[in-house]
């Protein structure tokens, strides 16, 4: 189990006050807090060891190499890769995505190909996938969301040997759903489709181990995960990097260079071109450190706790409707509802007086908000360092709420 205040005294940002409130953050779906452990570290990086990596021959730029390549060989041991190699550190999910869209995609779609995603994907994988399906004449279709905005088995049969890529979120940044992707992978496998992973919202807060389950490539960002802003990763097989043209060119990412042509660097490099955010892979290293102290299966079993205490909480209160699983164990650290009369970026404002941050709005799910007939949603995220007591706030917040539009 975890020790709730222990870890919150990790959090400097956790004390202060918003509108003269105490803070109580729920939204790290969006973004998660920094502790202390990874500001030292990207400060002691810059303080200490700050030089370009890979081109100095000198004591710096020996040492920011090290702590680079050591990064990549802690995020792959976090997951699970088989190799370092297999890492590769771009900004962010979204990035990631559209590099294996462009790298890949680009490379095995053609005409009457089909690029597989579902109902509930944030845009990130969407928008990529149409864009490399209409440049290479293939199709992007889509599995439905059942009643609970899951994926349903059943259509998992939709698949045929037409299809080329399957990419599934992991788990929903809309409504917490945490999807069946063990049985879509297997089912894209037997048609002989690779399949991505946008793990944004599963790695951060469960044990996520790809060769466990058996995905092609897998993204998340470092944002969600305790680390800093601008670092991200994408994992993927490493032959398939192997047989992948680069996404970008320039620095780093070659061989040779001649002036008609030029030769690859081998993975991870072919695909990091120019200066990498070498601070930031140190402080994502930092984070994987610290969420391994605090073991990734605690963190999920804190996390349901506060989804079941909150599906309760919420589902009690008249007027609200809750999406996403009722089961706790198929639910990840979203609690995603509206409530009747009020708008949730209304709901949104009224709760930032209290001190409450929340998500309001569509939550870059527009087809899936579409499809349920709905503006947006409000959305409270809880992480490691959130408590039951906050879940109470939030729900007196709604409270108050009604009250204000007379709904009580």
């Amino acid at each position: 189990m975890l020790n709730e205040q222990q870890i919150r005294a990790d959090f400097p940002i956790l004390s202060r006050t918003v509108h003269g409130k105490p803070l109580v953050y729920l939204d790290s779906a969006a973004t998660s807090q920094k502790p202390r452990q990874v500001i030292e570290a990207i400060v002691d990086y810059y303080r200490v060891h700050n030089a370009n990596v890979h081109r100095g021959i000198h004591a710096l730029g020996d040492e920011a190499t090290e702590l680079f390549e050591q990064a990549r060989a802690t995020v792959a041991k976090f997951i699970n890769a088989r190799d370092p190699r297999e890492v590769v550190f771009v900004r962010n999910t979204t990035e990631a995505i559209n590099l294996v869209a462009r790298a890949y995609g680009g490379r095995v779609l053609g005409p009457g190909d089909e690029v597989w995603t579902s109902a509930v994907e944030h845009h990130s994988n969407l928008v990529p996938w149409q864009r490399i399906a209409a440049e290479r004449g293939a199709t992007t279709r889509y599995f439905p969301m059942d009643d609970e905005q899951s994926l349903p088995e059943s259509a998992l049969e939709m698949l045929t040997n037409r299809a080329k890529i399957v990419a599934l979120v992991h788990v929903s940044n809309a409504f917490g759903t945490i999807h069946p992707v063990e049985r879509a992978i297997a089912a894209a496998h037997a048609v002989g489709a690779v399949v991505l992973l946008d793990a944004a919202q599963s790695v951060p807060h469960m044990p996520v181990d790809v060769q466990a389950l058996d995905c092609d490539f897998l993204a998340f960002s470092g944002h969600k995960m305790c680390g800093p802003m601008g670092i991200g990763v994408l994992w993927g097989r490493l032959e398939l990097l192997e047989a992948m043209d680069p996404f970008l060119g320039g620095g780093s990412m070659i061989q040779e260079v001649f002036y008609d042509h030029a030769t690859w660097a081998e993975p991870p490099h072919k695909f990091e071109a120019g200066t990498p955010n070498v601070a930031d892979a140190v402080g994502l290293a930092a984070a994987v450190r610290y969420l391994e102290s605090l073991g990734m299966a605690n963190i999920r079993a804190h996390e349901r706790d506060l989804v079941a205490y909150g599906l309760r909480a919420l589902g009690e209160l008249p007027g609200v409707r809750v999406y996403g699983p009722a089961d706790p164990d198929r639910h990840g650290g979203v609690l995603s509802f509206t409530v009747e009369g009020i708008h949730p970026h209304d709901l949104g404002t009224i709760l930032d007086q209290e001190g409450i941050a929340i998500r309001s709005g569509q939550h870059c799910c527009h087809p899936a908000m579409r499809a349920l007939g709905i503006s947006g949603t409000a959305r409270a995220s809880v992480y490691l360092y959130s408590l039951r007591q906050e879940l109470d706030q939030l729900v007196a917040g709604i409270a108050r709420a009604r009250e204000v539009f007379d709904l009580a």
